[in-house]
This record gives structure tokens, sequence and C-alpha cells, in this order.
């Protein structure tokens, strides 16, 4: 099949912000480490789910564990550039927060078919992390509705680092958004399938 006719998912993944260099060198020198490979749903199952019909544009955003929205904002325009077909966005975790600021300040040349937000936080109130680097969301998220045709926001109940409390916060902004609650994905999203995003996706393009 090809290219042209494919539906493009870009899909921006997490990362961690931090308030000063002394946090993120802590960060390092205290990071749980492993030597097996992280299997991730967001990865190979992604693709293979949704299969042929679909491009998976998945780039790694600058300075991931040190993230500044600035940064990332430069480096996802590029992408952006390279949108053509149908589109969906997806953004977990501080991808999830990015896409929400992203959206909610910058009209798109063209409306995506579906945004979903997973698990991202929306304010700076995180049991263990902080949502800095220039990532707080404004007062007005109205625009996020109007760039695209369906947005979804997952939650988890289980999820430790993204209560799921956020969910409320994003609905009182957002009052047509679809809002799902998990009661356990592997805490924040720690799963290697997600067959549930892949129901959405499909259900999603035949309805546009």
């Amino acid at each position: 099949m090809a290219t042209k006719s494919k539906i493009q998912v870009l899909l921006v993944h997490g990362g961690m912000t931090f308030k000063n260099e002394k946090d993120y060198l802590h960060y390092l020198k205290t990071k749980k480490v492993t030597t097996k490979k992280k299997i991730s749903w967001a990865g190979d199952y992604l693709e293979k789910s949704l299969g042929k019909r679909f491009e998976i544009i998945s780039p790694r955003m600058p300075l991931q564990d040190f993230a500044k929205y600035r940064d990332w904002k430069i480096f996802f325009e590029r992408y952006l550039f390279l949108i053509k077909n149908k589109y969906i966005l997806i953004g977990s975790s501080l991808g999830g927060a990015f896409l929400a600021k992203y959206l909610s300040e910058n009209k798109l040349r063209k409306k995506a078919l579906s945004v979903y937000l997973v698990c991202p936080p929306f304010d700076n109130t995180l049991p263990d992390e902080d949502l800095v680097g220039g990532f707080t969301l404004g007062s007005d998220l109205s625009l996020i509705e109007k760039n695209c045709k369906n947005l979804h926001l997952l939650f988890s109940k289980d999820d430790d680092v993204v209560p799921a409390s956020h969910a409320d916060k994003y609905k009182q902004k957002l009052k047509n958004a679809h809002v799902v609650i998990y009661k356990r994905k592997g805490g924040h999203f720690n799963i290697v399938k997600f067959p549930e995003i892949v129901r959405m996706i499909f259900t999603d393009i035949k309805r546009n």
C-alpha cells in the first residue's frame, strides 16, 4: 500500500523534568537500572496491532530525561511538517502533557482525526516528580478540542506516577473529551499490550 494512503500516527513518548541540574544528576545516580529490554505497548505492539494501513512515527524527543517544552516544541513541529495524510496524535505521560499544552496554544493547519492523551499530568501535583520545564498548562484548553475530531484521555486507578485525580481536572476544562479511567494498567501504563486503544483507533476511523 502506498504511503500516501496510510493513516499516520505521531506518537510522543514520556520523559522527565527537573527543577535543576542537581536534582537531575541525583536521579541519574539513583534510578533503578536493569539489563532487561523494556517492552512497551507504544512500541512494536502498536505497529503490529494497527497493521499496514498505518504509519507509526515515533520520534525520540530532545533530552527526554531533562525535558524542556521549548525544545520539544521545535522538534515536534518538524515532524508535524511530515504529516501529509489523515493522522492521529498520541501522547504518553509527559508526552500527553506536551500535546495538551501544544494543542491548547497552537492551531493545527489540518485537524487531527484523533488525539489520545495517555496518563498526562495536568499540573505539578505529582507524588514523586516535578512537572516543570515549561510544560505548565494555561487556563484555557478549549483549542485542543477544536484541533481534533475525537479527543480521548486515558488514566488508571493504580497509576503511582500520575494520579487518576488528574482526569477530573482535565474533565472540567474539556467538556467533550472521552475520558476513561481503568482499574489497573500496570501502574503508570507499564503494559506490553493495550488492546483498548487499538479498538478505539479503529472505531474513530470508521466514524470519520
